[in-house]
């Protein structure tokens, strides 16, 4: 996409997105010693880091009121002060108030790159950085850095925006043992959820949406293969956009399946969601009349009057899930949407095939990265690795997935082939079915449950199928705050069909505006079950 296309791309989101507002006042910009919100010692900024957004940040940037080096100093401050509570910041770029410095020269030379210059952003750590050590959560990984960014992190930087640092994970993005604690890594040890510090902030991208619930930065990039960007985007009451496959380039970026991998931007509004995807997906060039051309999409904001989406409601997920769901699909009514009812197909069948082609597309794409990196250059010294280093078993020892992906069948097999194509098939069919029999523009379900609480012995507390159909075709799905469950978060997950990623954001903004559910949280060291 040239320079040119750009421009009216992110105009066109910014209107777009902003037409539903953003999310009401809220909060204070600091944080005391136990992590709780208050105001003592923070750098006064004269906007609330919970609420803003990033055309606002841009408005004062360009008129003198506000810098990039002030905002940038103000959430590192605010990582300084409030993440030894959490735990969801694994290191801060040395470099990052110098990258701040040279924006405002930009901005005071009037050649700002664009919405996101100057803009801080946190990166997951399985997104290589050159400068910074890339992890994915292993001691493995831990030493020298990566020989090149990333191609989205490249594409960010070229964009103006402030790297401000690496965020934890689920170690391997919870592909290692068979009963894993999401938001645990032996690098960075244990994200807490913001809201109930005992409770999990779902992964893999626990440390990203941990970290923007707490307005520890103003965006974060997650990355999702069946859940990991729309569950702790759910669960820590953030927005996170899972894009179509192949929107996103994967290049640098720790691989799970090339099939089904994809980084997207989380954020606290759709708007900063929608902008930050904008700059991710600048490769990829819509031509007239692509659903993928966000600005078309998003410049024709109608709110939800006469558009039709279907509830999947999921009551395994609990009565009071599915109680929200219903308070949900009230308000959005009352906004002039038709909700209608429906059950996904041939979802037992895609459980059973999903596992085994990720056995395999693990295997092939796991050796593939390591071999770029200084440490275990195959899967196997990899598992050895972890049986050697008693570090890597302080939370659960298991690698149960990382042993079956040896031995699995490699993607050059018939079996492994028929099983990826009945899957594709399967998956895409179940979306696009539903979508036709009923006229709808989304799909709707709920997120995630309530966080559960954090156990290392037990292991995570999650069967959410709600991701599955978008991870596993390729299709965009995004998450939006729908409401509480007592304090606890839980998202609306929102699906449609292949490459419609600007309809889904401009659907998104208006359904964001309607529940008008987001909230600060206010670390509460534990709730009632």
């Amino acid at each position: 996409m040239t320079k040119r296309r750009v421009t009216p791309l992110v105009t066109a989101l910014v209107a777009g997105c902003l037409f539903a507002g953003a999310p009401g006042a809220h909060a204070d910009t600091a944080a005391g010693a136990d992590g709780t919100p208050s105001a003592a010692g923070a750098p006064r900024l004269g906007v609330d880091l919970d609420t803003v957004t990033i055309p606002e940040l841009q408005t004062r940037m360009a008129r003198g009121s506000l810098t990039s080096t002030a905002l940038t100093g103000a959430y590192l401050w605010r990582i300084r002060t409030v993440d030894p509570t959490i735990k969801a910041v694994l290191r801060t770029d040395p470099t990052a108030l110098r990258q701040a410095a040279a924006s405002d020269a930009r901005h005071r030379r009037g050649q700002s790159r664009g919405p996101l210059d100057g803009i801080p952003v946190l990166l997951k750590d399985n997104v290589n950085t050159r400068d910074l050590p890339t992890t994915a959560g292993s001691t493995a990984l831990a030493g020298s850095p990566p020989d090149a960014d990333a191609v989205l992190v490249t594409r960010l930087r070229a964009a103006g925006a402030v790297i401000l640092g690496k965020t934890n994970l689920s170690e391997w993005a919870n592909f290692r043992g068979a009963k894993p604690t999401s938001g645990w890594s032996a690098v960075g040890g244990q994200t807490r959820n913001p809201f109930v510090l005992d409770r999990n902030p779902c992964g893999s991208s626990a440390g990203s949406g941990a970290a923007l619930a707490a307005s520890l930065s103003q965006v974060a990039i997650g990355t999702e293969t069946d859940g990991s960007i729309v569950c702790p985007s759910g669960a820590n009451g953030v927005v996170g956009v899972k894009p179509s496959l192949g929107v996103v380039s994967q290049s640098g970026v720790v691989p799970i399946s090339a099939e089904q991998d994809t980084a997207g931007p989380m954020a606290r509004n759709v708007t900063d969601a929608a902008l930050t995807l904008a700059v991710l997906a600048e490769g990829r060039a819509p031509h007239a009349g692509d659903p993928l051309d966000l600005a078309a999409a998003s410049a024709r904001p109608g709110g939800l009057r006469g558009k039709r989406v279907g509830l999947w409601r999921l009551p395994t997920l609990g009565p009071d899930v599915d109680a929200l769901m219903t308070r949900t699909a009230a308000r959005l009514r009352a906004a002039g949407a038709e909700v209608i009812e429906v059950k996904l197909p041939y979802q037992e069948r895609i459980a059973e095939l999903e596992f085994p082609a990720l056995l395999s597309e693990f295997h092939r794409d796991i050796d593939a990265y390591l071999a770029t990196r200084q440490g275990p250059r195959d899967l196997a010294e990899l598992i050895e690795f972890n049986r050697t280093h008693p570090a890597e078993q302080t939370c659960f020892a298991g690698q149960e997935l990382f042993e079956q992906a040896l031995v699995a069948p490699p993607t050059t097999d018939p079996r492994y082939r028929q099983t990826r194509a009945e899957l594709k098939d399967l998956s895409r069919r179940s979306i696009d079915e539903t979508l036709a029999a009923e006229r709808l523009d989304a799909i709707a379900s709920p997120t995630n449950p309530p966080a559960w609480t954090t156990d290392c012995a037990r292991g995570d507390n999650d069967v959410i199928p709600s991701s599955t159909p978008a991870a596993v075709s390729g299709y965009p799905s995004m998450s939006v705050p729908a409401g509480f469950v007592g304090e606890l978060p839980v998202g609306l997950l929102l699906m449609t069909g292949n490459l419609r990623d600007g309809e889904l954001l401009s659907l998104g903004a208006s359904i964001e505006h309607h529940l008008h559910a987001w909230r600060a949280p206010r670390y509460l060291p534990t709730v009632g079950s």
